[in-house]
């Protein structure tokens, strides 16, 4: 670009135009979206961006956007068009009275893109890792090769209780579905690679111990779509290679006798049989 190094300051976000990209650094206010100041910035590529628009926004301002090509980043991959429209990171809302040098760098970057329709791979970094969140019924991790579940006694269904808690490689995924806790029954689940397990799908989320469930404080946008993105960016980057699955830690001996005293009263309820009650209780004093 012809600007190199200016900066356009907007309402939670400021965007640098450089030679090739746009980096949009994030305010840290009170009022600044969650999910922003978690993102801390992103740096697009040029090649990434497949459209500018600017258009009238609400009470005096207007929004400069940049539209990325399908596939070019991790993050709306994830989200899948369920962000809200003051949640898009790449929307940058400014005063009306800087309509004309929005317009400015608009035209500015439409001359400089070259690339069209679907991209081949993310050209958008992912979300740094490690990173992890508390979902309604298990904390939810991931150190960038292996995602795992740890289910709550309070939340987590018998089924993922008879599961256990589970460990899942990025080389066994075949990607993500994200549904946001702003709407009903919002959850995350690790979608498998054909031939791995062999399990079916459980149809209900909640039954199935390749997905935890959100809920009212759980599994907010800003901590479980970074983790969906960086989770997809990095199953993308494996690309069926093996990955080794990180060592699982040993239990605190706490955790593992609450773990039995709950197996217990799902035995009493009728909800275990005796086998199963025996295998799980084997296998969680094992893990000493």
């Amino acid at each position: 670009m012809s600007r190199m190094g200016d900066v356009l300051a907007g309402f939670h976000a400021a965007w640098e135009f450089e030679s090739d990209s746009v980096l949009i650094r994030y305010e840290r206010g009170i009022r600044t979206p969650k999910l922003f100041q978690a993102l801390g910035e992103r740096r697009v590529p040029l090649e990434a961006i497949g459209g500018v628009t600017l258009t009238p926004g609400k009470r005096g301002t207007v929004v400069l956007r940049l539209e990325l090509r399908p596939g070019a980043d991790p993050l709306m991959e994830a989200a899948a068009g369920q962000l809200k429209e003051g949640g898009d990171p790449y929307r940058l809302v400014l005063p009306a009275e800087r309509e004309t040098l929005a317009e400015y760098y608009a035209d500015e970057l439409r001359a400089e893109l070259k690339e069209s329709g679907p991209a081949e791979e993310f050209l958008v970094g992912a979300p740094e890792v490690p990173m992890q969140f508390k979902a309604y019924d298990g904390k939810a991790s991931f150190d960038g090769q292996t995602v795992r579940f740890r289910w709550f006694w309070t939340g987590a269904s018998s089924a993922k209780w008879k599961a256990g808690d589970q460990s899942f490689s990025v080389a066994e995924l075949s990607g993500v579905e994200w549904r946001s806790p702003e709407v009903f029954e919002g959850y995350l689940r690790l979608l498998r690679r054909d031939g791995v397990d062999g399990r079916p799908v459980p149809e209900q989320v909640d039954h199935d111990p390749a997905a935890v469930v959100f809920g009212l404080g759980y599994g907010p946008v800003h901590e479980s779509l970074p983790f969906a993105a960086a989770v997809l960016s990095a199953v993308r980057s494996a690309g069926g290679a093996a990955v080794p699955a990180g060592a699982v830690p040993r239990r605190d001996p706490a955790d593992i006798a609450e773990r039995i005293r709950h197996l217990g009263e799902l035995h009493q309820a009728g909800l275990v049989t005796d086998e199963e009650f025996s295998v799980k209780k084997a296998e969680l004093l094992a893990e000493l």
